[in-house]
């Protein structure tokens, strides 16, 4: 009984994860409108490291995405911020979405779906359901790269918005898209008991 009371413990509800995740990209735009860029990436590496802390304590785990996210965003913040130069926070999207997704494709061709892995909690497909949506978002991941790199270099005056509103936007509105997918190749757990 307490095994599966510290079980329900250890899952987040979405709207909450969807907190974690957001929160940190509103305290940048926040920190970038009250203050300049190196104010908004400060402000976002402590708020993003103060949820991690917080999911991490409250589920007593912390996803590999957020631990990658987490690495990248120290490195490439503390870049910015020693070397006050904007671009290395800048690159910071690109250098994930890029990882993200050639680790999503990669697994598909070593046979090894990742996104199942990453998501098989909260989500149960088929084999094949997990392929195309691994698939799927590693495509994504690399479009977002090269979205990111177009608006940083020929429309740098954009690039917060763009980060803050439209990547967030779109990879909203792709993970809604994909719900038909979920669906057609959602694996039915039988209860025998």
């Amino acid at each position: 009984m307490t095994e599966s009371g510290a079980q329900e413990r250890k899952k987040l509800t979405p709207l909450v994860r969807l907190a974690f995740d957001l929160g940190p990209l509103a305290v940048f735009f926040v920190g970038y409108s009250f203050g300049d860029f190196f104010v908004a990436t400060a402000a976002f590496m402590a708020a993003l490291f103060a949820s991690m802390a917080v999911s991490y304590f409250l589920t007593r785990h912390l996803p590999i995405m957020s631990i990658v996210s987490g690495i990248i965003v120290a490195v490439f913040g503390g870049l910015t911020l020693f070397l006050h130069d904007e671009t290395f926070f800048r690159l910071k999207p690109t250098i994930i979405y890029v990882l993200f997704g050639s680790l999503l494709i990669g697994g598909l061709i070593l046979g090894k779906p990742l996104l199942a892995t990453v998501l098989g909690d909260a989500v149960n497909l088929t084999d094949d359901g997990w392929k195309i949506l691994s698939l799927r978002w590693g495509i994504f991941f690399f479009v977002l790269a090269a979205m990111n790199e177009i608006v940083r270099l020929y429309f740098p005056d954009y690039w917060v918005q763009f980060k803050v509103f439209g990547a967030t936007a779109l990879t909203i509105g792709f993970a809604m898209l994909q719900t038909p997918l979920m669906l057609k190749y959602e694996q039915k757990n039988e209860e025998s008991e």
